[in-house]
């Protein structure tokens, strides 16, 4: 089986004074959050589409569902204390609602990359079908520089350097596995999903992504993204 989640557990506190996590404010005509999972909603391939939410925004993610979404494959899971603790809780629901093989996969992604694309969906399950773990990328334009102190350390060849987005699919027993390996201190300092697999060993395939699938971080984002919407409508 093939699932899908989409992480709305964020507060989104580089979006400034706001009344609600970034996931809920209104892009164009609706919240972000429903914009993205209709994109999901299109890829029939999908068995469930989960919304893994703020517990204290369970009941207004359900509202919103209800009223711009009619599809009964979309189900809204309370998430964890951060990114990778919601990933956990989306899994466990999985868990415990489906008898799961050892080829069940799942395609991850924030709720707030409103701007993915069909092509983007269908790559991560064709990949992660073949492989145990994939993120999506895009080639880094300009030149990374690592850094600590305001010193920098080192200066990476751009041509070997991306950008991480989302999706990140993986192979579901995959993952649990390799979660359960780590650390309370690894978990504590994890800030990508794909570095659970990574710290295991399993080889991580790159899907090419987009540069306008990009993430509602802070308020220019969602000038930007506003932009985009009204001159695509």
């Amino acid at each position: 089986m093939i699932f899908a989640q989409i992480l709305a557990g964020g507060k989104g506190t580089r979006m400034g004074h706001v009344q609600m996590p970034k996931q809920f404010l209104t892009l164009a005509d609706k919240p972000i959050l429903i914009h993205t999972v209709e994109k999901f909603v299109l890829e029939s391939r999908f068995e469930a589409i989960l919304i893994v939410c703020p517990p204290a925004w369970l009941a207004h993610t359900q509202a919103i569902v209800k009223r711009y979404l009619h599809d009964d494959r979309v189900k809204v899971v309370t998430g964890g204390a951060d990114r990778n603790d919601t990933l956990m809780h989306g899994i466990a629901y999985l868990q415990e609602n489906y008898d799961l093989t050892d080829d069940d996969v799942v395609i991850t992604h924030d709720a707030v990359r409103p701007f993915i694309t069909q092509r983007i969906i269908a790559d991560n399950i064709t990949a992660v079908l073949n492989h145990s773990a994939v993120d999506t990328v895009v080639p880094a334009i300009d030149t990374i520089v690592e850094g600590e102190d305001e010193a920098i350390l080192n200066i990476p060849i751009r041509e070997a350097m991306y950008q991480g987005q989302t999706p990140q699919s993986f192979n579901i027993k995959t993952l649990v596995k390799a979660y359960d390996q780590l650390t309370t201190a690894q978990k504590a300092t994890l800030s990508d999903s794909c570095k659970i697999c990574l710290l295991a060993g399993e080889d991580v395939h790159l899907v090419r992504g987009e540069n306008f699938n990009f993430k509602i971080t802070t308020p220019y984002d969602l000038k930007v993204a506003t932009a985009l919407v009204e001159t695509r409508d």
